[in-house]
């Protein structure tokens, strides 16, 4: 919802400066009316206008750019958990409480990222694992401590040769990798807009509307051209937001390699 609130709000904030341009405008004297006048409230205009058309681009450009490496990263981390059950099939029968652990993982992880999608098959994992209310927060302590057990699993080991112990050491790595990108996965799901900065921005578009009621011709034309500008920044402004929270909105990354990494654990 925070996607539709921040646009929702810059619409409404560019409207209503809008509306006090066009009801100041009447109440300024005539030599504020000048032609003159008029066009040093242009140039300022234009100035404002591409500060603030840069700032939306970098801002769209950033947000994409997060967008891509957390889904990057979410394809790396799915990756992560074929090799870890690779090698722990590998090893033999003693890894099949970690195996286990690992598949019930994977399908808990992907119903509390994604719960507005179908549940994974199978009752063997907890469906229920709440965000504590905010469903950017991908932590959850359900889920580190099924990974503390699979880490404690690895760990008791019993190599019997020398081929086992090099497996066994090869799935801790793989493990601590694990962990290591589950965690900046959390990192990655939290907004890094700067409120200060978008706020800034904000108000240079306020003053940009508040300029063209000064100056646009009060006819419905006018108006309505003015209300599709707003309409269409507010959406820019929606995008980017949606983009820079990854898992939450109508554009979310995708479930599909975490699927696709269950299939393979279920073999």
């Amino acid at each position: 919802m925070a996607e539709v609130v921040s646009a929702l709000i810059v619409f409404v904030l560019l409207l209503a400066g809008t509306g006090v341009g066009v009801l100041v405008r009447p109440m300024l004297p005539e030599e504020h009316k000048a032609h003159e006048t008029v066009q040093l409230i242009q140039l300022v205009i234009g100035m404002l206008v591409t500060f603030a058309a840069l700032v939306l681009g970098l801002m769209t450009a950033s947000a994409k750019a997060s967008f891509d490496t957390a889904s990057n990263d979410f394809r790396a981390y799915a990756a992560d958990l074929i090799q870890l059950n690779v090698r722990l099939r590998d090893y033999g029968p003693d890894t099949d409480r970690a195996r286990t652990l690992l598949r019930a993982y994977t399908a808990a992880a992907i119903a509390s990222t994604w719960p507005q999608e179908p549940l994974p098959p199978g009752n063997d994992y907890p469906k229920d694992i709440s965000q504590g209310g905010n469903p950017e927060q991908l932590e959850s302590v359900t889920l580190g401590d099924m990974l503390d057990m699979i880490e404690r699993e690895i760990r008791g080991l019993s190599s019997h040769d020398a081929f086992n112990q090099r497996l066994a050491d090869d799935s801790l790595a793989q493990f601590l990798a694990l962990r290591q990108a589950r965690w900046k996965l959390i990192e990655e799901a939290h907004s890094s807009i700067s409120q200060p900065f978008f706020k800034t921005l904000t108000f240079w578009l306020f003053v940009i509307f508040l300029s063209f009621g000064l100056i646009a011709p009060r006819n419905a034309l006018a108006m309505v051209t003015i209300t599709l500008g707003a309409l269409s920044i507010a959406s820019a402004v929606y995008v980017i937001v949606d983009l820079d929270t990854p898992f939450t909105g109508p554009i979310v990354i995708s479930s599909q390699p975490m699927r696709d990494a269950l299939m393979h654990l279920n073999r």
